[in-house]
C-alpha cells in the first residue's frame, strides 16, 4: 500500500488489502477490456475472502467443519470485505457484485463528475451505515437486507431499486427518487423522506416513524405530470389510484366484494369473539376490518365507521351488552344498503331501538344467538356468510330495477 494512498484515507479503518483490490476495480476505465478483467479479478478475490469467512478462517469467526449448500449461499453475502471509513472518488460500478461489502462511514465523493453510480449493483446484505451516498445513482440496485441506517441518500436516484427488508433507520432520503422502488418490509423509523418521489413504490409492511414531519410532501405523481403530494408513504399508492380515475372503480369494486366490517365492544371477553370472527373470515378470503384503532384527525368515530361501512360487502355487529353499537348502527343502517348480521350472546336482549331498525330496513337480518364463540365459528358459513351474501344479491337486484314512469292518462276516466 503506497504512502500516497494511505494519506488519502485519513479515516479508513477497514482492511487495506480489501481497499487495494476494490480500487483496482473502481479505477479501471469503464466499458473497456481492462474493466472486464478487473471485474473478474474482483469477483475471484471477493469470493475467496467470503469463502474463508464462512469456513471459519477469519480469526475464528464463521462456520467450521463441513461445507454445504447453505454455507455457500451465505458466503455470497457474508460481510467479509471491509471498506469501512474509505474515501472513494468518482465511483462508477454498474452491476458489480458488492454483496455483503462493508461500506460503513464510507464517503463517495464526486470530483471529475457531478455523480457517482452503482446502477444495478448487487448490494444485498451490504453494510452502508452512515455512508455518504448523496446524489447516488442506484437505479435497479439490489439492496435487499442492506444496512443503510444513518446513511445520507439525499437526492439519490433509487428508481426500481430493491430495498426489501433494508434497514433505513435514521437515513436521509430527502428529495430522493424512489419511483417504482420495492421497499416491502423495510425499516424507516427516523428516516427523512421529505420531498421524495414515491410514484409506483411498493410499501407493504414498512415500519415508519410516528413523526409525520419526516414524511411531508411525498410526490405521488410521475415525472411530466402535475405534482400531487401526500404526507404518508403507506397511503401514497392508494392516493394515486384515487387520482387515476380509470382505476378507482376497480379498486372500490374489489374492496366492496371482500370487505367485512366487524363491530362490537372491545372489552376482553367480547373482543375475543370479534377476533375469532376476523380470523375465520380471513381464512375464507374476506378482508375483515375491526374498528379498534385511533380515529383519523379529520373524522369523528361515527364518520369513520360510516366510511368503512360504505366499503363493505356486509357488516357483522355483536350487540351483546352494547356500548357504542346502537349509535353506530343508527348512523349506518338508514344510509347504506349493506347487509347487517347481528349476533348476540344467549339470554341477552337486543337494545331497545334495534326493533325499529329491523322493522324499517330489510337488509337487517334477525339476531343470531350463540352460547359460546366456538359454536358460532362452526356455523359462520350457513348462519352468517351465506345469508349476508344472499341479501347482498337481493339488494343488487333491487338497485338494478328500472323505474316505470306513471302517467296521468293512466287514471283519466276512472
Amino acid at each position: 500500500m503506497s504512502d500516497s494512498l494511505r494519506s488519502q484515507q485519513v479515516n479508513f479503518y477497514g482492511n487495506w488489502e480489501d481497499l487495494e483490490q476494490f480500487l483496482l476495480l473502481a479505477q479501471s476505465p469503464m466499458r473497456t477490456e481492462k474493466r472486464e478483467g478487473a471485474l473478474q479479478a474482483w469477483s475471484e478475490y471477493k469470493v475467496g475472502r467470503q469463502f474463508q469467512f464462512v469456513r471459519g478462517n477469519n480469526e475464528g469467526k464463521g462456520k467450521l467443519g463441513r461445507w454445504d449448500k447453505g454455507d455457500y449461499i451465505h458466503s455470497l453475502t457474508a460481510r467479509a470485505i471491509d471498506l469501512r471509513g474509505a474515501t472513494l472518488e468518482d465511483v462508477c460500478l454498474g452491476y458489480a457484485d458488492l454483496r455483503g461489502v462493508q461500506f460503513d462511514d464510507t464517503r463517495f465523493l464526486t470530483r471529475e463528475r457531478s455523480w457517482f453510480a452503482m446502477k444495478g449493483a448487487k448490494l444485498q446484505n451490504a453494510s452502508l451505515r452512515k455512508a455518504d451516498l448523496t446524489g447516488a445513482r442506484l437505479m435497479e440496485a439490489d439492496l435487499r437486507g442492506a444496512d443503510l441506517s444513518g446513511a445520507n441518500l439525499a437526492g439519490a436516484d433509487l428508481t426500481e431499486a430493491n430495498l426489501a427488508a433494508a434497514n433505513l433507520r435514521d437515513a436521509s432520503l430527502r428529495g430522493a427518487n424512489l419511483q417504482r422502488a420495492h421497499i416491502v418490509g423495510a425499516h424507516l423509523e427516523g428516516a427523512d423522506l421529505r420531498g421524495s418521489r414515491v410514484y409506483g413504490v411498493s410499501a407493504w409492511d414498512v415500519t415508519v416513524d410516528e413523526n409525520q414531519d419526516l414524511q411531508r410532501d411525498l410526490v405521488v405523481t410521475p415525472f411530466g405530470q402535475p405534482e400531487i403530494t401526500v404526507d404518508n408513504i403507506e397511503v401514497a399508492q392508494f392516493v394515486y389510484l384515487l387520482l387515476s380515475n380509470p382505476k378507482i372503480r376497480g379498486v372500490i369494486d374489489t374492496v366492496c366484494k371482500k370487505g367485512v366490517l366487524i363491530l362490537g365492544r372491545f372489552i376482553e371477553e367480547r373482543k375475543a369473539v370479534l377476533n375469532s370472527l376476523r380470523d375465520e373470515l380471513r381464512r375464507r378470503d374476506f378482508v375483515p376490518m375491526i374498528f379498534d384503532f385511533q380515529k383519523p384527525d379529520e373524522r369523528d368515530f361515527t364518520e369513520t365507521i360510516m366510511t368503512l361501512a360504505g366499503l363493505c360487502r356486509f357488516i357483522i355487529a355483536d350487540i351483546t351488552n352494547p356500548s357504542a353499537s346502537p349509535l353506530e348502527l343508527q348512523a349506518i343502517v338508514p344510509n347504506y344498503m349493506v347487509p347487517l348480521v347481528t349476533i348476540i350472546a344467549k339470554d341477552e336482549k337486543p337494545f331497545s331501538m334495534f326493533q325499529d331498525l329491523w322493522n324499517k330496513h330489510d337488509w337487517v337480518l334477525a339476531p343470531l344467538e350463540y352460547s359460546e364463540p366456538g359454536r358460532l365459528i362452526k356455523v359462520i358459513g350457513p348462519a352468517i356468510i351465506e345469508p349476508a351474501l344472499k341479501k347482498h344479491a337481493d339488494l343488487l337486484s333491487a338497485r338494478a330495477r328500472t323505474i316505470r314512469t306513471r302517467s296521468v292518462s293512466d287514471y283519466e276516466g276512472q
